[in-house]
This record gives C-alpha cells, structure tokens and sequence, in this order.
C-alpha cells in the first residue's frame, strides 16, 4: 500500500535587523509541534546589526532555507521572495520580532486541512497587556474598517501577520506591494477572488518602537491608498514590482 504524503507548510519568515530576536523567533518555530511537515524560508532583507552574520553562519536544520536580499526593500519585497521559494502546500507568515506565537499556526491550519477553507486569519485581541498604544490600536481598527467598507466584507484584523494561505492561491494573487501595505493587498486579492476568510484568535504582543517596532503611522496611510488602489482596479493586478534576491546560502 502506498501512504499518503504528509502535507508540508511553508512558513514565510521575513526579517530586518531582528539580531536580539531572530534565533530565538527560529528556535520557537523548529520546536513547535505541527499536524503536518514544515519548511522555515528566511528572508533577509538587508540587514545591518549582525542578523545576516547570523543567519549565513549558522548550520541550521535541513527544513531551514535561507536567502539574502542584497539591500533593504521592505516587508512585502521579504515575503513575496519567500514566497515564491515555497513549496509546501500551504503557506504561512511569520515575523522574527516575537509578537506572534508559532503554536497558534496550529489552530490556524485546522479550517484548511478540514478542507472548510483555503484561507486562517490570526486576530489579536489588542487588550491592555498587549496592545502598543491606543493610537496604534486606533490606526488598525481604522484601516481594517476601511477595508470592510470598500470591499462589503467583515473582518476583524487585516493587518495581522498570521495568515495561512493554500499556496497555489497565495502564489496566483499577483501581489507587488514591497512594504507594511502587502497585508491588506493579501487580504484585497482573496476577497476579489471569493475567498472565505476564516478568522481564528491569536496571541499577541506588540513591541514598543524602542525595541525595534517598524511599524508607522506613515505605513497607516499607504495601507489606505492601498486599499483605494485596488477597490477601484476591479481585481486587475498591477504589474508586480521587481523582488531583487541574492541566492540562498547553504
């Protein structure tokens, strides 16, 4: 008798100057138990305070891929390389910065392998121990609100990093967003496609700007330009803006 393989979940691991986290952010990823087989895809997008230096010169496990972009090019440029690199049969996101729990990837991927969705989102609860300020708070209702208006839907929190996608449909969205706006273009492009997005409580702990948050209320803004964008070009995607990567190190 011939077994089934098991599936294999890609989780998408962007990263920027994350040198106080990012082993730590690996470790806890490597250890948690998954229903299903996993591949760690690290981005490097230009770091500067060692992480790279980190990343090259550890022998990490074979499930672990590494690649470097040769310069800065923002989040989005981070996972967009990422995910073309995938090859699991679901992929998932997840930041080095230690908000974000990788046991919850496990509730998240529950709705996918019962074949109810092809899409999990992690909503964060945003209460007085986790939250970062009431502005930052205020920025993610409002941007989330916006969302839910110009696409007629309603969702709690587009702009959460827990996403886990069947591949093939992460892989066909067409994404070109470089930056923080590649959240609400993911979440744009599944709608125009008639997505159901399943939404799933998540841990969360936002850090404060002084340990390393790069999140602003400048990216508030390009999410909502974002988000006009494509409202109004109907589900055509633009042309993607180049991702530039360097190959992956051993």
């Amino acid at each position: 008798m011939i077994r089934a393989m098991t599936p294999r979940l890609s989780i998408l691991m962007p990263v920027y100057n994350e040198l106080k986290t990012v082993e730590r952010a690996i470790a806890e990823t490597l250890e948690t138990k998954m229903p299903v087989d996993r591949e760690l895809v690290i981005v490097d997008d230009g770091s500067t305070d060692g992480t790279r230096e980190i990343l090259t010169g550890t022998k990490w496990p074979k499930e672990v891929r590494v690649i470097l972009h040769d310069q800065n090019q923002g989040k989005g440029a981070a996972v967009r390389t990422a995910l073309q690199a995938a090859i699991g049969e679901y992929s998932a996101i997840l930041d080095a910065d230690l908000e974000y729990e990788p046991a919850d990837l496990v509730d998240l991927m529950v709705p996918l392998l019962d074949g109810k969705a092809n899409v999990a989102y992690g909503v964060r609860a945003f209460d007085g121990s986790s939250s970062h300020s009431f502005l930052y708070v205020l920025g993610n209702r409002g941007v989330t609100l916006a969302c839910n208006i110009l696409f007629n839907v309603y969702l709690r929190d587009i702009m959460t990093c827990h996403k886990v996608i069947r591949t093939e449909i992460f892989q066909s969205l067409e994404l070109r967003e470089t930056g923080f706006a590649i959240e609400p273009e993911i979440t744009a492009r599944l709608i125009q496609r008639g997505e159901k997005i399943v939404e799933l409580p998540v841990h969360y702990a936002a850090r404060p700007t002084s340990e390393g948050k790069k999140l602003t209320s400048a990216d508030g803004f390009r999410v909502i330009r974002s988000l006009l964008r494509l409202r109004m070009d109907g589900g055509r995607p633009a042309a993607a803006a180049p991702v530039l990567s360097a190959p992956q190190s051993d």
